[in-house]
């Protein structure tokens, strides 16, 4: 039997399609981060009626909130997500030894890398901090879940690296497929 003739194809592909992250604070990457929830930012709306002007109400812009942002990883030796939260609540501390803590609040990056493996885009999430810490899910030995830890983080405002510039030219995959 011959062999087969072997094809090249190249294919487009969507570069953001399986897209990978990497999360940092106090200038160093965290480990294991596995999933980010959502930045998003809103703006209230205020109404507002002139005197003169019975029908028609003007709308303007009132207060940006910036929602809670969850991360979540599967339990590794790193402890920076148990000691970020504990910052905020000290379980030893006796009553009325409470104190202002100490670095609660950090300031984090977002980088996405496209599948190249190339930055290509980057925020900046400032003024951070642990509302709610999960140290374990629900257990259950009948299952094959995966054991994970979690952190709410408030923060008060994120914005885009403007200075990271998606990688410019085409972005292709190669495929070798002798079966057609």
């Amino acid at each position: 039997m011959a062999d087969m003739p072997h094809f090249v194809v190249q294919e487009p592909f969507d570069p953001y399609n399986q897209f990978k992250f990497r999360l940092k604070w106090d200038g160093r990457y965290v480990a294991g981060v596995t999933r980010v929830g959502p930045l998003v930012r809103r703006t209230d709306v205020i109404n507002q009626r002139s005197g003169g002007d019975p029908g028609v109400a003007r709308k303007s812009p009132g207060p940006t909130l910036f929602d809670p942002i969850v991360l979540e990883r599967g339990i590794t030796l790193d402890k920076e997500f148990e000691e970020w939260a504990d910052s905020a609540w000290d379980a030893t501390a006796g009553t009325g030894s409470e104190s202002v803590p100490i670095n609660f609040r950090k300031d984090i990056t977002l980088e996405v890398y496209n599948e190249a493996g190339q930055l290509v885009v980057c925020y900046k999430i400032y003024k951070c901090w642990v509302s709610e810490y999960q140290a374990l899910p629900e257990l259950d030995a009948s299952s094959s879940a995966v054991a994970y830890e979690r952190i709410v983080l408030q923060n008060e405002g994120w914005a885009r690296d403007k200075t990271v510039q998606e990688p410019r030219g085409p972005i292709t995959s190669v495929h070798t497929d002798s079966k057609i």
